[in-house]
Formats: C-alpha cells, structure tokens, sequence
C-alpha cells in the first residue's frame, strides 16, 4: 500500500544535504538508521501543495541558465520547485541507493501545456521501476505537477547506482545510437558556475562547488551540474519550443569548470536534435536531448 506524506511548505534542503552525506562518511554509513537497506523502490508519495513562484527566485534562475523573461515557467523550473522533495525522498533509508553516490544518468521531461508564471500547482514525487545495469542498477524518480485535474508538467530523472553489475537493462535507453550535433555556438564556463547554479537550484552536492569537495568524490576538479546543461541547452532552444512536447535528455561525460563547450542543434521530422560537447576535446559529448512535439 503507498504511504503518502503532504506537505505544505518544501522540506528545507540543508538537513536532508547534511543527511545525504552520513551514509558517505567512513564508519557511520553502515550504521542502523543511516545505511539505506531498501531492495526494492520505496513506495512512497510526496505531495507538496500550492506551490507558486517567487519572481525575484526565477530572474536569478533565468540570468544563470540564460533564459529570457517570459509569461510562463522555463520548461524545468517545476523541477527545482520539487527538489526539496527530491532530496526528502532519496535520503528516507528505504531508498535503495545512498545519495551521494549516484549518478543522474537521463532526464525525459514531459510538458502538457505551459505553466503561467502566476499560477499554482501541485507536486508529487515517487519512486519507481529498480532494475538492473551492466554496471550497477537503476531507479526512476518521477515529478508530476498538477493544476486542479490537469497534469501539465511531468518529468522523470533515471539515477543509476554503480555496483556489481545486475545484468542488461529490460529495454533500451531512449537516446542510444543518437550523436550530439556539434554547433558552432560556445560557452565559456566559469569555476564558480556551480555554486551559482547551487544558489538558485538547492542542489549543493560538493561535486559541483569546489575543486577540493569535487576532489573527495573522485574528480580532478568541480563539475557543472546536468540540470544546468540541459536547462541551457533548452534555453537557447527557448523560441523553437512547441506548447506542448517531451524532452529525452542523457548525461554522458561531465563537465569539468571551467571549461569551453559548444551548443548545437539539428531539425528533422519536426524532432529537434541537441548537443553540449566539449571544445577542448572533441568527440566528447556532455549532454546529448531530442525535444519531439506532442
């Protein structure tokens, strides 16, 4: 039977980021009440109420990922609107994988209509579809926001955990075998473009906030965060997006800061192609998306 948690503010973000990191930590992570024992996806909904947007919060959001001011929300500001809840649900010890150690691996996107800048909607937020990997296992977490009746807006993001390989996945991912274009367009990364993305996203995982917090994880260096990569890629698609359409995106190599990386974009049967790849290195592609019309 699925447990249901309303809430009527987003739970606050810093105690869940401070809880994340404990199952992490040598010695404390496999203690009872900390180290996630789930096998199977919690079944578990978080609701969250009402939910409005604060103009002042989406101008800074707008000003980092490159947006121009609208009359409706960028296609994954409802995604930040839920992160709390995100972050409320990963660090529950029943979720099958411990937060710090996981990889956003694909991000598909689903907008049913426009969500007005003005108007309210409600959120909820669930686990589902554990399955295997070649390299370790995979989970779907997956965002509806909801205004009266109508689902508007949905997104699920797949979180792979690396481990023991379980075996193939049961069904191919959706961007297998599609290139990212290589446009002629560049961005000029800065360091610090991941505490500034930290600042209006909530998400404030050390990977992407410093050289030395990066480096305890593994990286050479603080890496941009793929929602900041694909919130730009969609930005600069920003007037070539029908009302209605879905958004398959997969996160292939991270970007390292700073950083030169280009943008580029392809049409063909109405299906947008788009590509972040790296300047200094080519043929590595960061974020490869295709937006198909609904």
């Amino acid at each position: 039977m699925t447990t249901t948690r309303t809430f009527d503010k987003a739970p606050s973000t810093v105690p869940n980021l401070l809880k994340a990191a404990l199952p992490a930590l040598p010695g404390i992570g496999g203690l009872p009440g900390i180290k996630h024992t789930g096998e199977t996806a919690p079944d578990v909904l978080l609701e969250l109420k009402n939910v409005s947007t604060d103009k002042g919060h989406l101008a800074r959001y707008n000003d980092v990922c490159g947006y121009a001011a609208a009359d409706i929300l960028p296609p994954l500001y409802p995604h930040f609107a839920a992160f709390g809840l995100h972050l409320a649900l990963m660090t529950d010890t029943s979720f099958p994988f411990a937060p710090m150690g996981v990889v956003h691996l694909r991000n598909r996107l689903v907008q049913n209509r426009p969500i007005g800048v003005d108007e309210t909607f409600d959120i909820a937020v669930r686990a589902h579809d554990l399955r295997p990997h070649p390299k370790g296992r995979l989970v779907d977490i997956t965002t509806t926001a909801t205004i009266g009746d109508e689902e508007v807006w949905s997104e699920t993001m797949t979180i792979f955990s690396r481990g023991r390989g379980a075996g193939e996945e049961p069904s191919r991912a959706p961007l297998d075998n599609v290139d990212a274009p290589v446009g002629p367009v560049q961005w000029k990364l800065k360091g610090d473009l991941g505490r500034r993305f930290a600042a209006v996203s909530g998400d404030r995982n050390p990977i992407h906030l410093y050289p030395l917090t990066a480096k305890a994880f593994g990286f050479p260096t603080n890496i941009a965060h793929g929602m900041w990569t694909k919130s730009a890629a969609l930005a600069a698609l920003q007037n070539r997006l029908p009302k209605a359409y879905a958004v398959d995106a997969e996160f292939r190599k991270p970007v390292l800061l700073p950083t030169t990386v280009a943008f580029g974009s392809r049409v063909n049967d109405g299906v947008i192609t788009f590509g972040v790849t790296s300047v200094k290195n080519p043929g590595t592609t960061h974020l490869v998306g295709q937006v198909v019309p609904a």
